[in-house]
Protein backbone atom coordinates (compact mmCIF):
# COMPACT_ATOMS: atom_id res chain seq x y z
CA UNK A 1 0.00 0.00 0.00
CA UNK A 2 0.86 3.78 -0.47
CA UNK A 3 2.61 4.67 2.79
CA UNK A 4 2.04 8.69 3.87
CA UNK A 5 5.28 9.99 5.74
CA UNK A 6 5.47 12.41 8.02
CA UNK A 7 8.27 15.41 8.04
CA UNK A 8 11.01 14.68 10.57
CA UNK A 9 9.25 11.22 11.60
CA UNK A 10 11.86 8.36 10.77
CA UNK A 11 15.07 8.28 9.00
CA UNK A 12 15.59 4.63 7.34
CA UNK A 13 19.46 3.44 7.36
CA UNK A 14 21.00 0.78 5.52
CA UNK A 15 24.86 -0.72 4.14
CA UNK A 16 24.86 -0.99 0.20
CA UNK A 17 25.20 -3.92 -1.25
CA UNK A 18 28.26 -3.51 -3.78
CA UNK A 19 31.33 -2.27 -2.20
CA UNK A 20 33.38 0.36 -3.15
CA UNK A 21 37.79 0.91 -3.33
CA UNK A 22 40.52 2.77 -2.56
CA UNK A 23 44.54 1.62 -2.56
CA UNK A 24 46.79 1.71 0.48
CA UNK A 25 49.27 4.39 -0.80
CA UNK A 26 52.00 2.72 0.86
CA UNK A 27 51.24 -0.71 0.71
CA UNK A 28 49.69 -0.46 -3.06
CA UNK A 29 47.20 -2.98 -1.29
CA UNK A 30 43.70 -3.02 -2.96
CA UNK A 31 40.99 -2.25 0.43
CA UNK A 32 37.49 -3.05 -0.06
CA UNK A 33 35.40 -0.09 1.41
CA UNK A 34 31.79 -0.34 2.25
CA UNK A 35 28.93 2.13 1.92
CA UNK A 36 26.65 3.10 4.76
CA UNK A 37 23.24 4.96 3.42
CA UNK A 38 20.94 6.87 5.54
CA UNK A 39 17.63 8.29 3.73
CA UNK A 40 14.52 10.39 5.31
CA UNK A 41 11.48 9.10 3.38
CA UNK A 42 9.64 12.42 3.34
CA UNK A 43 11.93 14.25 1.42
CA UNK A 44 14.49 11.37 -0.09
CA UNK A 45 17.57 13.38 1.56
CA UNK A 46 20.04 10.84 1.29
CA UNK A 47 23.72 11.19 3.46
CA UNK A 48 26.12 8.54 2.66
CA UNK A 49 29.69 7.54 4.26
CA UNK A 50 31.84 4.90 3.09
CA UNK A 51 33.66 2.56 5.81
CA UNK A 52 36.40 -0.37 5.80
CA UNK A 53 33.85 -2.56 7.52
CA UNK A 54 30.71 -2.99 8.40
CA UNK A 55 31.57 -3.66 12.18
CA UNK A 56 29.86 -2.28 15.14
CA UNK A 57 32.26 0.98 15.58
CA UNK A 58 31.60 1.52 12.22
CA UNK A 59 28.02 1.67 12.13
CA UNK A 60 27.57 3.13 15.05
CA UNK A 61 30.11 6.29 14.03
CA UNK A 62 28.15 6.25 10.68
CA UNK A 63 24.47 7.18 12.70
CA UNK A 64 26.73 10.15 14.35
CA UNK A 65 27.92 11.30 11.19
CA UNK A 66 24.69 11.02 9.21
CA UNK A 67 23.00 12.66 12.34
CA UNK A 68 25.13 15.72 12.16
CA UNK A 69 24.86 15.75 7.93
CA UNK A 70 20.78 15.93 8.75
CA UNK A 71 21.36 18.63 11.79
CA UNK A 72 18.76 17.30 13.85
CA UNK A 73 17.51 13.92 14.97
CA UNK A 74 14.37 11.72 13.95
CA UNK A 75 11.25 10.28 15.96
CA UNK A 76 12.07 6.98 14.56
CA UNK A 77 14.98 5.10 13.40
CA UNK A 78 14.61 2.15 10.85
CA UNK A 79 18.01 -0.02 10.40
CA UNK A 80 18.54 -3.31 8.92
CA UNK A 81 18.11 -6.77 10.30
CA UNK A 82 21.78 -6.96 10.95
CA UNK A 83 24.08 -8.03 14.40
CA UNK A 84 25.13 -4.52 14.77
CA UNK A 85 21.50 -3.46 15.52
CA UNK A 86 19.66 -6.56 16.53
CA UNK A 87 21.18 -9.30 18.06
CA UNK A 88 18.46 -12.28 18.32
CA UNK A 89 14.69 -12.64 17.55
CA UNK A 90 13.59 -15.26 19.04
CA UNK A 91 11.76 -16.48 16.50
CA UNK A 92 9.55 -13.54 15.68
CA UNK A 93 10.53 -10.32 14.50
CA UNK A 94 7.67 -8.74 17.22
CA UNK A 95 9.88 -8.88 19.83
CA UNK A 96 13.28 -7.83 18.40
CA UNK A 97 16.52 -7.65 21.18
CA UNK A 98 18.57 -4.51 20.25
CA UNK A 99 22.48 -4.87 20.49
CA UNK A 100 22.95 -2.88 23.77
CA UNK A 101 25.92 -0.17 22.09
CA UNK A 102 22.89 0.66 19.81
CA UNK A 103 20.26 1.10 22.29
CA UNK A 104 22.73 3.30 24.11
CA UNK A 105 23.11 5.67 20.78
CA UNK A 106 19.11 5.61 20.56
CA UNK A 107 19.06 6.77 24.19
CA UNK A 108 21.55 9.59 23.38
CA UNK A 109 19.83 11.13 20.61
CA UNK A 110 16.40 10.17 21.94
CA UNK A 111 14.78 8.23 18.99
CA UNK A 112 12.83 5.07 18.99
CA UNK A 113 14.49 1.75 16.72
CA UNK A 114 12.15 -0.14 15.12
CA UNK A 115 14.08 -2.78 13.04
CA UNK A 116 12.82 -4.32 9.66
CA UNK A 117 11.95 -7.49 9.10
CA UNK A 118 14.73 -10.21 7.73
CA UNK A 119 14.45 -10.35 4.28
CA UNK A 120 11.33 -8.16 3.78
CA UNK A 121 12.88 -5.00 1.90
CA UNK A 122 9.67 -3.44 1.91
CA UNK A 123 9.31 -2.52 5.81
CA UNK A 124 11.89 -0.05 4.29
CA UNK A 125 11.22 0.78 0.44
CA UNK A 126 12.98 4.19 0.61
CA UNK A 127 16.60 3.22 1.85
CA UNK A 128 16.10 0.42 -0.28
CA UNK A 129 15.44 2.44 -3.68
CA UNK A 130 18.06 5.18 -2.34
CA UNK A 131 20.97 1.78 -2.30
CA UNK A 132 19.68 1.71 -6.19
CA UNK A 133 20.43 5.68 -6.38
CA UNK A 134 23.61 4.94 -4.55
CA UNK A 135 24.60 2.46 -6.57
CA UNK A 136 24.19 4.37 -9.53
CA UNK A 137 25.38 8.17 -8.51
CA UNK A 138 28.40 6.58 -6.17
CA UNK A 139 29.39 3.37 -6.60
CA UNK A 140 29.14 3.12 -10.66
CA UNK A 141 30.98 6.67 -11.05
CA UNK A 142 33.81 5.77 -8.81
CA UNK A 143 34.07 2.72 -10.17
CA UNK A 144 37.11 3.73 -12.13
CA UNK A 145 38.54 6.64 -10.60
CA UNK A 146 41.26 5.81 -8.30
CA UNK A 147 41.99 6.63 -4.69
CA UNK A 148 44.79 6.33 -2.30
CA UNK A 149 42.72 6.88 1.65
CA UNK A 150 39.47 6.39 2.95
CA UNK A 151 39.24 9.90 3.10
CA UNK A 152 39.86 10.71 -0.64
CA UNK A 153 37.29 8.07 -1.26
CA UNK A 154 34.73 10.16 1.35
CA UNK A 155 35.72 13.23 -0.82
CA UNK A 156 34.32 12.15 -3.64
CA UNK A 157 30.92 10.59 -1.82
CA UNK A 158 30.22 13.63 -0.31
CA UNK A 159 29.88 15.12 -3.79
CA UNK A 160 28.21 12.59 -5.51
CA UNK A 161 25.60 12.65 -2.93
CA UNK A 162 25.67 16.32 -2.58
CA UNK A 163 24.28 16.33 -7.00
CA UNK A 164 21.65 13.56 -5.95
CA UNK A 165 20.15 15.76 -3.24
CA UNK A 166 20.14 18.75 -5.24
CA UNK A 167 19.15 16.48 -9.15
CA UNK A 168 15.23 17.60 -9.71
CA UNK A 169 12.70 15.77 -8.71
CA UNK A 170 11.02 13.90 -11.99
CA UNK A 171 7.71 13.59 -10.67
CA UNK A 172 7.41 16.19 -7.61
CA UNK A 173 8.86 19.89 -7.66
CA UNK A 174 11.73 20.72 -6.43
CA UNK A 175 14.97 18.55 -5.19
CA UNK A 176 15.80 16.29 -1.94
CA UNK A 177 17.76 19.60 -0.81
CA UNK A 178 14.95 21.68 -1.26
CA UNK A 179 12.30 19.84 0.23
CA UNK A 180 14.71 18.85 3.13
CA UNK A 181 15.73 22.55 4.16
CA UNK A 182 12.03 24.19 3.30
CA UNK A 183 9.23 21.43 4.48
CA UNK A 184 11.40 18.83 6.76
CA UNK A 185 14.36 19.99 9.18
CA UNK A 186 12.34 22.47 11.47
CA UNK A 187 10.67 19.40 12.12
CA UNK A 188 14.04 17.65 13.44
CA UNK A 189 14.79 17.08 16.95
CA UNK A 190 17.99 19.13 18.08
CA UNK A 191 20.79 17.26 18.49
CA UNK A 192 22.32 16.41 21.85
CA UNK A 193 24.71 18.65 23.34
CA UNK A 194 27.64 16.11 22.50
CA UNK A 195 27.35 13.52 20.22
CA UNK A 196 27.45 9.77 21.30
CA UNK A 197 30.67 8.31 21.34
CA UNK A 198 30.50 4.91 19.89
CA UNK A 199 31.02 1.78 22.22
CA UNK A 200 30.93 -1.69 22.69
CA UNK A 201 30.19 -4.07 25.29
CA UNK A 202 31.57 -6.94 26.63
CA UNK A 203 31.77 -9.21 29.36
CA UNK A 204 35.04 -10.17 31.50
CA UNK A 205 35.34 -12.25 34.71
CA UNK A 206 37.47 -10.55 37.35
CA UNK A 207 40.71 -12.56 37.91
CA UNK A 208 42.38 -13.31 41.49
CA UNK A 209 44.78 -10.11 40.63
CA UNK A 210 41.49 -7.86 40.75
CA UNK A 211 41.77 -6.83 37.51
CA UNK A 212 39.89 -7.74 34.00
CA UNK A 213 41.36 -8.62 31.30
CA UNK A 214 39.96 -6.72 27.72
CA UNK A 215 41.06 -7.11 24.20
CA UNK A 216 44.80 -7.99 25.69
CA UNK A 217 44.76 -5.35 28.27
CA UNK A 218 44.24 -5.49 32.24
CA UNK A 219 42.25 -3.03 33.99
CA UNK A 220 41.93 -3.36 37.80
CA UNK A 221 38.51 -3.25 39.71
CA UNK A 222 37.86 -3.44 43.73
CA UNK A 223 38.87 -6.58 45.25
CA UNK A 224 35.63 -7.27 46.62
CA UNK A 225 34.54 -8.13 43.37
CA UNK A 226 37.21 -10.95 42.48
CA UNK A 227 35.65 -13.91 40.52
CA UNK A 228 32.73 -11.87 39.79
CA UNK A 229 31.08 -11.92 35.99
CA UNK A 230 30.98 -7.85 35.17
CA UNK A 231 29.73 -5.40 32.06
CA UNK A 232 32.82 -3.72 30.51
CA UNK A 233 31.60 -0.83 28.37
CA UNK A 234 34.62 0.47 25.95
CA UNK A 235 35.32 3.63 23.72
CA UNK A 236 38.08 4.92 22.05
CA UNK A 237 38.72 7.24 25.17
CA UNK A 238 37.88 5.03 28.26
CA UNK A 239 37.15 1.63 29.65
CA UNK A 240 34.12 1.56 32.38
CA UNK A 241 33.16 -1.46 34.47
CA UNK A 242 29.85 -2.47 36.21
CA UNK A 243 28.48 -4.98 38.25
CA UNK A 244 24.70 -5.56 37.95
CA UNK A 245 23.99 -2.20 36.16
CA UNK A 246 26.30 0.10 38.65
CA UNK A 247 29.60 1.23 37.84
CA UNK A 248 32.37 -0.02 39.93
CA UNK A 249 35.34 1.29 37.80
CA UNK A 250 36.70 4.11 35.01
CA UNK A 251 40.13 3.96 33.15
CA UNK A 252 41.58 5.64 30.54
CA UNK A 253 41.47 2.88 27.63
CA UNK A 254 44.82 1.77 26.79
CA UNK A 255 46.44 1.34 23.30
CA UNK A 256 49.59 -0.09 22.03
CA UNK A 257 51.50 -3.42 22.97
CA UNK A 258 49.34 -5.87 24.61
CA UNK A 259 49.69 -7.24 27.94
CA UNK A 260 49.34 -3.55 29.66
CA UNK A 261 47.89 -2.42 32.92
CA UNK A 262 45.88 0.12 34.43
CA UNK A 263 45.29 -0.22 38.58
CA UNK A 264 43.91 2.01 40.34
CA UNK A 265 45.95 1.92 44.71
CA UNK A 266 42.05 2.05 45.90
CA UNK A 267 41.41 -1.12 44.08
CA UNK A 268 43.54 -3.22 46.39
CA UNK A 269 43.33 -4.78 49.35
CA UNK A 270 45.03 -2.21 52.40
CA UNK A 271 48.08 -5.12 52.51
CA UNK A 272 48.77 -4.54 48.67
CA UNK A 273 48.47 -0.95 48.81
CA UNK A 274 51.03 -0.53 51.98
CA UNK A 275 52.85 -2.60 49.96
CA UNK A 276 53.16 -0.29 46.95
CA UNK A 277 53.78 2.63 48.94
CA UNK A 278 57.88 0.85 49.86
CA UNK A 279 60.66 1.82 47.73
CA UNK A 280 64.30 1.78 47.84
CA UNK A 281 65.03 4.67 50.34
CA UNK A 282 62.18 3.92 51.95
CA UNK A 283 63.44 0.15 52.80
CA UNK A 284 66.87 1.38 53.86
CA UNK A 285 65.47 3.62 56.36
CA UNK A 286 63.86 1.19 58.05
CA UNK A 287 66.72 -1.12 58.28
CA UNK A 288 68.53 1.70 59.78
CA UNK A 289 66.42 2.55 62.40
CA UNK A 290 66.87 -1.58 63.14
CA UNK A 291 70.31 -1.62 63.14
CA UNK A 292 73.78 -0.88 60.94
CA UNK A 293 74.04 -4.76 60.02
CA UNK A 294 69.97 -4.86 59.18
CA UNK A 295 70.66 -1.73 56.57
CA UNK A 296 73.85 -2.98 54.87
CA UNK A 297 71.56 -6.40 54.51
CA UNK A 298 68.75 -4.27 53.00
CA UNK A 299 71.27 -2.35 50.80
CA UNK A 300 72.78 -5.83 49.59
CA UNK A 301 69.57 -7.23 48.63
CA UNK A 302 68.54 -3.61 47.01
CA UNK A 303 71.89 -3.95 44.67
CA UNK A 304 71.68 -7.39 43.82
CA UNK A 305 68.97 -7.54 41.19
CA UNK A 306 69.15 -5.63 37.38
CA UNK A 307 65.91 -3.49 38.56
CA UNK A 308 65.76 -2.70 41.70
CA UNK A 309 62.06 -3.13 42.37
CA UNK A 310 62.68 -7.02 41.59
CA UNK A 311 64.69 -6.97 45.32
CA UNK A 312 61.01 -5.02 47.06
CA UNK A 313 59.78 -8.60 47.84
CA UNK A 314 62.78 -9.79 49.79
CA UNK A 315 63.22 -6.77 51.75
CA UNK A 316 59.15 -6.85 52.33
CA UNK A 317 60.40 -10.46 53.74
CA UNK A 318 62.91 -8.96 55.88
CA UNK A 319 59.93 -6.50 57.04
CA UNK A 320 58.07 -9.36 57.76
CA UNK A 321 60.95 -11.19 60.09
CA UNK A 322 60.84 -7.90 62.04
CA UNK A 323 57.12 -8.26 62.99
CA UNK A 324 58.10 -11.92 64.44
CA UNK A 325 61.12 -11.57 66.06
CA UNK A 326 62.60 -8.75 68.49
CA UNK A 327 64.74 -5.94 66.09
CA UNK A 328 68.23 -6.77 68.38
CA UNK A 329 67.37 -10.72 67.00
CA UNK A 330 67.16 -9.32 63.44
CA UNK A 331 69.96 -7.04 64.15
CA UNK A 332 72.28 -9.75 65.01
CA UNK A 333 71.37 -12.21 62.59
CA UNK A 334 71.90 -9.98 59.84
CA UNK A 335 75.25 -9.40 61.33
CA UNK A 336 75.89 -12.77 61.49
CA UNK A 337 75.04 -13.24 57.38
CA UNK A 338 77.15 -10.22 56.49
CA UNK A 339 80.03 -12.65 57.89
CA UNK A 340 79.16 -14.86 55.30
CA UNK A 341 78.71 -12.93 52.71
CA UNK A 342 78.70 -9.63 51.59
CA UNK A 343 75.05 -9.44 50.14
CA UNK A 344 73.13 -12.00 51.85
CA UNK A 345 69.89 -12.80 50.86
CA UNK A 346 66.41 -12.74 52.84
CA UNK A 347 66.78 -16.42 53.09
CA UNK A 348 69.76 -16.75 54.60
CA UNK A 349 69.05 -14.36 57.44
CA UNK A 350 65.71 -16.04 57.84
CA UNK A 351 67.41 -19.75 58.22
CA UNK A 352 70.05 -17.81 60.70
CA UNK A 353 66.62 -16.39 62.84
CA UNK A 354 65.10 -20.17 62.59
CA UNK A 355 68.29 -22.23 63.80
CA UNK A 356 69.14 -19.74 66.66
CA UNK A 357 65.09 -20.18 67.76
CA UNK A 358 65.32 -23.61 67.73
CA UNK A 359 68.61 -23.90 69.72
CA UNK A 360 66.69 -21.69 72.51
CA UNK A 361 68.86 -18.79 72.02
CA UNK A 362 66.39 -16.72 74.11
CA UNK A 363 67.31 -13.40 72.14
CA UNK A 364 65.70 -15.20 68.59
CA UNK A 365 62.48 -16.15 70.38
CA UNK A 366 59.57 -15.11 68.63
CA UNK A 367 57.45 -11.86 69.93
CA UNK A 368 54.40 -13.25 71.95
CA UNK A 369 51.54 -11.07 69.23
CA UNK A 370 52.74 -10.42 65.62
CA UNK A 371 51.92 -7.02 64.61
CA UNK A 372 51.65 -5.48 61.41
CA UNK A 373 53.71 -2.07 61.70
CA UNK A 374 51.63 0.37 59.03
CA UNK A 375 53.42 3.23 57.19
CA UNK A 376 52.50 5.47 59.37
CA UNK A 377 54.73 3.38 62.31
CA UNK A 378 57.63 3.72 60.08
CA UNK A 379 56.76 6.93 59.15
CA UNK A 380 57.45 8.25 62.72
CA UNK A 381 60.50 6.22 63.35
CA UNK A 382 62.07 7.80 59.96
Amino acid sequence: MHLHHKPGEKVEVDWAGDPLYFTDSETGEHITAHLFVGVLPYSQYTFAEAFVNEQQHAWLQAHVDMYAFFGGVTKILVPDNCKTAVIHQKGSWYTPKLNASYHELAECYNTAILPARVRHPKDKPSVEGSVGFASTWIIAALRNEQFFSIEDLNNAVAEKIDILNRRPFQKREGSRWSVFSEEEKAYLAPLPILPYEPAEWTTAKVQFNYHVTVQGMNYSVPYDYIHKEVDVRLTEHSVKIYFQHKEIASHPRLHGPKGQYSMQAWHMPERHRRYLEWDGNRFRAWGRNIGENTEKVVDGILTSRVIEQQSYRSCMGLLHLAEKYSDLALELACKQALSYAKKPSYNAVKNILAAQESSGNPQASKKAHGLTRGADYFRRRS
